[in-house]
């Protein structure tokens, strides 16, 4: 049973993002990595960048196969082995979970709310994600845009989310996107969203009733006070 503490705060399900959210950004120093394996010229770093985002949303639709994707950054095709290379540090890049984030999860998780994962990821990405121990205990189900076949803000991927809670009414499934234009979308199809910033007790603060002055809830060791 759950204390008053814990009830859900009206809603029936919860539709989450991964990166930015669940997922921590990739550090300078990770995306320094990958262009080095790239063999991008040193200290263009930000032309790289640029490489890799012109073609990504047609990846993340799983448009593009990983091949395709990478000769398009490139210029060229790489090899085989070169490939894996840049596979590996890619998804590398976008597995660091926020174990505060996490913590807040499984808090919600007791609660009974279901959740539902709805991300623009790639097909080799969504594998390795479906893969891990917080997916495979916390999310009802997972959705990717490489599966799907449309990334967010396209209607139609709230929809199949919608679907998968199984909610019936949309004004009580609450969306979570760190980007604004997700969010916006999600509220058009009538869901409650939340503009996620880096704030776990945010998150917690909209998805569980907690009594005023309690914190969240913290992994063990914690990490300190800022975010």
């Amino acid at each position: 049973m759950t204390s008053p503490s814990d009830t859900p705060t009206g809603v029936d399900a919860v539709i989450i993002d991964y990166n930015g959210v669940l997922g921590l950004q990739p550090t300078t120093a990770m995306w320094t990595r990958l262009a080095s394996l790239a063999e991008w010229p040193d200290g263009q770093l930000a032309s790289f960048q640029d490489a890799f985002w012109a073609h990504r949303e047609a990846y993340d639709a799983g448009e593009l196969s990983d091949l395709a994707y990478w000769a398009k950054v490139l210029g060229h095709h790489p090899g085989a082995r070169w490939l894996r290379t840049l596979l590996a540090c890619d998804t590398a890049m976008w597995t660091q979970t926020d174990p505060w984030v996490l913590a807040v999860l499984h808090r919600v998780g007791i609660a009974g709310l279901p959740m539902v994962l709805l991300s623009n990821a790639p097909a080799h990405l969504s594998n390795v994600l479906d893969a891990t121990e917080w997916r495979q205990t916390l999310m009802a189900e997972a959705l990717y845009s490489a599966r799907l076949g449309v990334c967010k803000p396209a209607p139609a991927a709230y929809e199949h989310a919608l679907a998968a809670t199984g909610a019936a009414d949309p004004g009580r499934v609450m969306f979570v996107d760190d980007r604004a234009d997700n969010c916006q979308a999600a509220a058009a199809l009538g869901l409650r969203t939340l503009h996620y910033t880096g704030q776990p007790a945010q998150l917690e603060e909209q998805l569980l009733q907690t009594r005023p002055g309690t914190p969240p809830s913290s992994p063990a060791g914690g990490r300190g006070t800022s975010h």
